[in-house]
């Protein structure tokens, strides 16, 4: 078996038994330099938050035992493939590369929604259910650039 079987493996175990628990069937870990950084299961059902997914309550757990938002060299392994909204957290994070045992599509089969939400996301922004619409104002300042003067040691 390999090392990346392995740890997708584990990712599989605690989802199982997050089920178990009455939680939803997702866990993840994160391997950096093969040592596991972090470990989580989806924790909606206790939070009651909706981003409370397993690879978002990995990724903050390895961003604090690392002291770092980066985790380049990281390696997600996760039961369900990433919905968008940890897919895009793995990328902001700088994670390396990720796996998944199960595909969105299946788990959409078993009433899970990720899979939709990946065809919604994938349409121009005027034909998605959800709208999200810029509306500038003006007369504020932009704390973007504040920001990024303060990078620049402006």
């Amino acid at each position: 078996m390999s090392e990346h079987e392995t740890y997708l493996r584990e990712a599989v175990e605690i989802a199982r038994a997050n089920v178990a628990e009455g939680g939803r069937p997702y866990g993840a870990v994160i391997v950096r330099g093969g040592e596991v950084v972090a470990r989580a299961a989806n924790g909606i059902h206790v939070s009651h938050d909706p981003t409370d997914h397993a690879e978002m309550a990995a990724l903050r757990a390895a961003s604090r035992k690392l002291g770092t938002p980066k985790l380049d060299g990281c390696i997600v392994y996760a039961s369900g493939q990433p919905c968008p909204m940890c897919h895009a957290a793995m990328r902001l994070a700088g994670v390396e590369r990720g796996y998944y045992a199960f595909t969105a599509v299946e788990a959409e089969a078993e009433g899970l929604l990720s899979a939709g939400i990946y065809a919604e996301l994938c349409r121009p922004a005027d034909e998605q259910p959800m709208r999200v619409n810029h509306l500038p104002l003006p007369d504020e300042a932009s704390p973007l650039r504040v920001w990024g003067e303060r990078q620049r040691g402006g």
